[in-house]
């Protein structure tokens, strides 16, 4: 039986995966959470096999939520549930450690072959992703600047443009305040922008937040 923990902070849309799932005979959903902080915690309590994340929810950076649930049970494999842009996140997560990332475009079947594939230590990307990491993104220089960023870098430009303040970006991150003043002064340098607002504006245009 493949054990999921089911991380989203809607209701309506944790009981219609947890339906769509436990269809399968061979799935059981063994935990549901509804932030990023509760995940690894439900990881430990819970040990699924399977931890379906979505993108977008309350709490840490999903980054950090794929790190802490991997180190919390080594066996335990995540898979990044999003209804952002595949090219925005999608190398990030499986950079991140993700074993798969799965939009929620995909049909309640491809859902369920997902969860398979990745608890039987495979991966699943759709086949444009696999393509961008086979040759490395490509031309980086063609790349949108925060493509380029390290995955510190880019946490904390979602983390100050969801608007944040550096104490809460460094308690998030668990990193020193001054660590954080100098990601944020990077990112300006590198991005050319001059302001948090701008920081803002910036990840709204690339849908970096909601």
């Amino acid at each position: 039986m493949i054990k999921v923990l089911i991380a989203d902070d809607h209701h309506v849309v944790r009981e219609g995966l947890r339906r769509v799932l436990e269809a399968a005979p061979d799935i059981q959903v063994v935990k549901e959470v509804g932030r990023g902080d509760q995940v690894a915690d439900g990881v430990r309590e819970s040990s699924p096999d399977v931890v379906l994340l979505d993108i977008s929810m309350p709490g840490p950076d999903f980054l950090e939520v794929i790190r802490a649930s991997t180190a919390s049970r080594p066996g335990t494999r995540v898979l990044v549930l999003s209804a952002h842009p595949e090219e925005e996140f999608a190398i990030r997560a499986i950079r991140g450690g993700a074993a798969g990332y799965i939009s929620k475009g995909h049909s309640p079947r491809e859902l369920v072959e997902a969860v398979r594939r990745i608890s039987a230590g495979g991966r699943f990307i759709s086949p444009a992703l696999a393509e961008q990491l086979a040759i490395g993104l490509a031309e980086e220089a063609s790349q949108p600047v925060h493509q380029r960023l390290s995955n510190r870098e880019f946490e904390v430009l979602r983390l100050i443009a969801a608007g944040r303040s550096l104490k809460e970006v460094a308690a998030t991150l668990n990193i020193n305040p001054k660590t954080v003043s100098s990601f944020r002064t990077r990112l300006l340098a590198k991005l050319e922008l001059k302001t948090n607002a701008d920081l803002v504006r910036y990840a709204l245009e690339h849908k970096l937040i909601e």
